[in-house]
């Protein structure tokens, strides 16, 4: 049941910044997340068992989202965490430089469509205000992966934005 819901959710979305699209400009959605969970603190660890399921379930989650892109940095965990979406839909991962968001905000917004990026506790906020969305708090660099935003910019350059959480719940310390 909680799966029906989060998809019609999602599917009204979607649809809302297309009604809308005039044809001066692509519609844009951006789905961003954190990396799954690690198995350590290292520079460029993997994802443990549970992040994981978690990037698992993020490709559940998507696979009927109409997702044309996927973009990711250059990281184990981040890679990985792309990767069962990447496979459920038969997409290529394109790389981005989390140093320079700026630039990938433009491209974005250039090339409209659906598009999932995979970032970082530090990025993943930021990306979202660069696209006009609500960034949300600081995430908890330690055990906060449940953030899911979704940034929609109509045609009309007017932009929407939620913050939905998924998988194992984030519960402060």
């Amino acid at each position: 049941m909680k799966k029906l819901i989060v998809r019609v959710f999602l599917l009204s979305v979607f649809l809302l910044p297309l009604i809308s699209c005039s044809s001066e400009e692509q519609p844009l959605t951006v789905f961003l997340v954190r990396h799954g969970e690690k198995v350590d603190a290292s520079k460029d660890p993997e994802l443990s068992e549970a992040g994981q399921e978690r990037a698992t379930l993020l490709a559940e989650m998507l696979k009927d989202a109409g997702i044309e892109y996927i973009h990711s940095s250059d990281y184990i965990r981040t890679r990985n965490t792309a990767a069962p979406t990447a496979a459920a839909l038969g997409l290529e991962v394109a790389l981005y430089n989390p140093r320079d968001l700026p630039a990938l905000a433009k491209k974005l917004r250039e090339i409209g469509g659906r598009h999932l990026v995979v970032g970082h506790s530090n990025t993943t906020p930021v990306m979202a205000e660069l696209l006009g969305g609500a960034p949300g708090g600081e995430i908890n660099e330690a055990n906060e992966y449940d953030r899911l935003y979704i940034v929609t910019r109509a045609g009309d350059g007017s932009v929407q934005s939620m913050l939905l959480r998924f998988g194992r719940k984030y519960i402060p310390e």
